[in-house]
């Protein structure tokens, strides 16, 4: 039985995570910015690895480090999905004001990540090589990319742990403290990195493990917020246990999503392979020019969880014509962000990609993907915003359908089919705003018509 201190305070969790009430602009701009932030910051972080081996190891450690990201995010993308079914679950139950059943949720949540984070674990571990092997790594970086794949797989428990329990303080609109979390960790990561690699030459394998040392700073802090929370929101060790009920909920918004990020993934996946197959200096390049990508899709995605997080609660409570307000905002603020990024990283590429080598080869490829890829990426909003705020509301299978196909799908015939008949550089990277510019308009229509369906069938049609 549980005692009477692990209950939930009705009113302080009320009053901590309503966001039902008051100005919405200011508000989810005070969200987003910390986690976009936080998301970026990571980003960087884990650009350090890059930029560490690329300027004090070899160009084949920048390639060996880089390359490993698409093989990263196929095995782990179907697991994080499931954070986004927990953020939107823990997300409504606060809208309709059940916080028991939150308390239930938040605990649900945890045990999924730690159970899953031990599974892979296990599948890390094993996965590497082949999967390595299946993207065609180039041989000269092959052993060291297997080296680091299998070092940062022991810290996914401490992975999950952190997407987790972020996922669970953005329900309540935190995205403060894991921003504090992330940026703690992060720190860490950079000043091991540089004693690992510069100081005892451990090239690969310092870089690999600063950043599992730093996931697990990450979590443990994430975890302990949680354990000092009051109310709903308390993590108590002594509960952890699955509430059934929960968990087929978030399964139920997450799979969709994790299924999609697995496919994703897996179209990534390809196209690396397709680059990997112009060398270990196209490689390279290539996993320079990616870090701006992954900072400018953290940039939309952090209204992106804004959507999901108000939109969740407010569609609970029955606030449509606030929905409504919630989209435009995160929509046109993910676009705007976006591309102001997308500008100013491709005026100023040569100081930023710098950061990562002096190999004017590897510059050059890198160069080519700012132009064919980055400055098209703001077109990624249009998908991202629409996809999730369509989760937030309990439809997560119809967007994530519509992102196979159009991101993921059409990805891999581009690179079977069209790539071998204009075989360039170049060619091979215009699959990305091609793929951006078809799945923004299937997504952002199949929106628009269920939100008109859905509004209008409980009495409050869409204005």
């Amino acid at each position: 039985m549980n005692k009477p201190a692990d209950r939930p305070s009705k009113s302080r969790a009320a009053s901590d995570s309503d966001l039902l009430q008051g100005p919405l602009f200011g508000r989810m701009v005070l969200f987003a910015l910390p986690l976009a932030a936080s998301s970026i910051l990571q980003q960087l972080f884990n650009s350090a690895d890059t930029a560490v081996v690329g300027r004090f190891a070899s160009a084949q450690a920048m390639a060996a480090v880089g390359s490993n990201a698409p093989v990263i995010n196929l095995i782990i993308a179907l697991f994080v999905g499931l954070s986004v079914g927990s953020n939107v679950v823990i997300s409504s139950l606060i809208g309709q004001k059940r916080e028991d059943a939150v308390s239930d949720a938040v605990h649900t949540s945890v045990v999924i990540a730690l159970v899953t984070g031990v599974l892979l674990l296990f599948i890390g571990l094993a996965a590497a090589k082949p999967l390595l092997v299946l993207v065609q790594t180039p041989g000269d970086v092959i052993g060291l990319a297997v080296l680091y794949l299998r070092i940062y797989f022991l810290g996914m428990p401490a992975v999950m742990l952190y997407n987790f329990g972020s996922a669970i303080l953005r329900s309540k609109g935190d995205s403060r403290r894991p921003l504090i979390a992330l940026t703690s960790a992060g720190v860490i990561n950079v000043i091991l990195n540089l004693i690992f690699v510069i100081v005892f030459h451990l090239h690969v394998i310092g870089v690999a493990a600063a950043t599992v040392i730093s996931n697990i700073v990450s979590a443990g802090l994430t975890l302990g917020f949680l354990m000092k929370e009051k109310g709903a929101f308390h993590l108590n060790p002594r509960r952890l246990r699955v509430s059934r009920r929960q968990m087929l909920v978030m399964m139920k918004i997450g799979l969709p999503a994790g299924i999609q990020g697995v496919v994703f993934s897996l179209s990534n996946t390809v196209i690396q392979s397709a680059i990997n197959s112009f060398g270990s200096t196209a490689s390279a390049g290539s996993a320079a020019a990616l870090n701006f990508e992954t900072i400018n899709y953290y940039a939309v995605n952090s209204f992106s969880q804004a959507s999901v997080t108000f939109t969740s609660q407010n569609y609970a409570a029955g606030r449509y014509d606030r929905c409504r307000k919630i989209f435009r905002i995160a929509f046109l603020s993910a676009a705007v962000l976006s591309a102001a990024l997308d500008l100013s990283f491709c005026l100023t590429q040569d100081f930023w990609l710098g950061i990562f080598t002096a190999d004017p080869e590897v510059l050059s490829y890198a160069r080519i993907r700012f132009r064919h890829v980055l400055i098209f990426a703001s077109m990624t909003s249009t998908y991202e915003v629409a996809g999730s705020t369509m989760r937030s509301m309990g439809y997560s299978l119809t967007p994530s359908v519509l992102m196979i196909f159009g991101t993921c799908l059409f990805r891999i015939f581009w690179t079977f089919v069209i790539f071998p008949h204009a075989r360039s550089y170049g060619a091979l990277l215009y699959v990305y705003p091609v793929s951006w510019l078809l799945t923004g308009t299937a997504v952002l229509t199949a929106y628009y018509l269920l939100r008109r369906r859905l509004f209008r069938r409980t009495g409050n049609a869409a204005r």
